[in-house]
């Protein structure tokens, strides 16, 4: 197996490049753990090139064809997950034990879209002027996709696995931070003898390899995931072309736990999302609506599952929550803890960096009670390991607070009652929404925002659908 960061273009693994390769830091120690050729604008051109000379064969071969060659791929990958799951961990530094679950969650996404592959169809209707409406899908063409670090396997695989199976080549751009993850999950799908040219992979800083996607004519789709605020830059360049997006941004989940809620499994569910990956997860539970009967009992349990988190390295089988990914994303955090409590909240566990973890860019697991609307955290997207809880005493006015936000990506619910839970579901504005637990983001469902949380979907049905332009043909006798 490949042990370094490598590009590929046109089928060959290599590192040629007329620019200054960058380190890729380990979280957890603040070390050098490898250096990463950088790619610019001359390599997307490259990599478009090949794209252009396999577009046409790949789009003619059978979705069946395209099929067999996703479940090798899943194969080949269930084989590797010790491996990137370790390189992952350094890389992000989730502790090894839940990083290995990312490839392993990967082999079923394979499986699941390869079985959507088979399904790819159109429909015949009868034409109101007479004759017959023929109506089929076609690849939408060459693809970009540009992937975040926090999750840079199954992220990765939402947009390679759609984009085969619809018959598109697709030039990948994954997060910086997690270079060799990604190529290590690319090499797989080489293994398991994909085309040249049908599936490529180039590293570097954003802006110069996005300003050549974008202003590349021969890139049809670009599909991304990451903040709003680059999600909004993107959606701007992509208008100078017509370029399809989908757009999978950032979001700032709401919970509503209401006064008849099975409090452990609220406190449960929530904690072990909410603390996941350090907190650096997109649909990660933050914004606490917690009825004032129960506020109190709820909050214990939530300080209870926080304070039971052990800190530490990715790599001590201990650990159960590592450091946030980079010294600037913990930077923000302290700052935006420090306003609510400038404006009033009050810190039941965590806010700091923990004792004896001088190095490293740990952050303790945090929850804070009595958090002013004003404060910036209520608002801005932590993106880190801090639980966030107020207090209602109307549910329709904790429906209005949760859904008072930019974003609409997921929203949580927790009930006994199917009346109460029919209202949330029908009130909370949110792309995807569960009540009593936490599983939003399933392979056979559809995932993705409302409002500046993104536009489009991944999974399901839906994804491959995304990958695809719809064409329609009158035909008379």
């Amino acid at each position: 197996m490949i042990d370094k960061p490598l590009f590929l273009i046109g089928g060959e693994f290599t590192d040629q490049s007329e620019h200054p390769s960058f380190p890729v830091v380990n979280p957890c120690t603040e070390e050098n753990l490898w250096d990463c050729p950088q790619a610019g604008p001359s390599h997307v051109a490259e990599a478009v090139k090949h794209a252009k000379a396999a577009q046409s064969a790949w789009a003619d071969t059978h979705p069946s064809a395209r099929a067999t060659l996703l479940r090798k791929t899943a194969d080949i990958l269930a084989s590797r997950v010790e491996a990137i799951g370790k390189a992952l961990s350094l890389e992000v530094g989730r502790p090894y034990k839940m990083a290995v679950g990312e490839p392993t969650r990967g082999v079923e996404i394979l499986h699941w879209i390869a079985g959507e592959a088979d399904r790819i169809g159109g429909e015949t209707l009868t034409s109101r002027a007479g004759g017959r409406i023929s109506i089929v899908r076609e690849p939408v063409g060459i693809v970009a996709g540009i992937t975040p670090w926090n999750f840079p396997v199954g992220q990765a695989l939402q947009k390679l696995g759609p984009a085969l199976a619809a018959g598109c080549p697709i030039i990948l751009r994954p997060a910086e931070i997690a270079p060799l993850t990604a190529t290590l999950l690319v090499q797989c799908f080489v293994d398991a003898g994909f085309p040249k040219g049908v599936i490529q992979m180039l590293h570097g800083a954003p802006q110069p390899i996005s300003d050549a996607i974008f202003d590349n004519p021969d890139i049809r789709k670009v599909a991304f995931t990451g903040s709003t605020a680059v999600g909004k830059m993107l959606l701007a360049k992509a208008a100078a072309s017509v370029k399809r997006t989908s757009m999978e941004l950032g979001g700032h989940s709401p919970v509503i736990v209401c006064a008849d809620a099975d409090l452990d499994n609220a406190a449960a569910q929530t904690a072990m999302l909410k603390f996941a990956n350090s907190g650096q997860v997109c649909i990660a539970p933050t914004r606490f609506y917690v009825h004032e009967d129960v506020a109190e009992a709820f909050t214990q349990k939530l300080v209870a599952q926080a304070e039971a988190r052990v800190l530490g390295d990715s790599q001590n089988p201990d650990s159960t929550m590592g450091p946030l990914a980079h010294a600037g994303q913990r930077a923000k955090l302290e700052e935006l803890i420090a306003d609510a409590i400038a404006k009033g909240a009050t810190v039941r566990t965590g806010g700091a960096r923990p004792a004896g973890l001088d190095v490293g860019y740990f952050l303790e697991p945090t929850v804070l009670a009595d958090v002013p609307a004003d404060a910036r955290i209520m608002h801005e997207e932590p993106f880190g390991p801090v639980a966030l809880i107020t207090t209602f005493s109307d549910l329709d006015e904790a429906i209005a607070r949760a859904n008072d936000s930019e974003y609409g990506l997921a929203s949580y619910g927790f009930t006994t009652d199917l009346a109460t839970s029919e209202k949330l579901s029908r009130g909370l504005q949110a792309g995807v929404i569960a009540i009593n637990n936490i599983d939003v983001s399933g392979h056979e469902s559809p995932f993705g925002g409302i409002k500046q949380s993104g536009i489009g979907r991944e999974a399901g049905r839906y994804g491959i659908l995304e990958y695809m332009n719809i064409k329609a043909t009158h035909v008379t006798w």
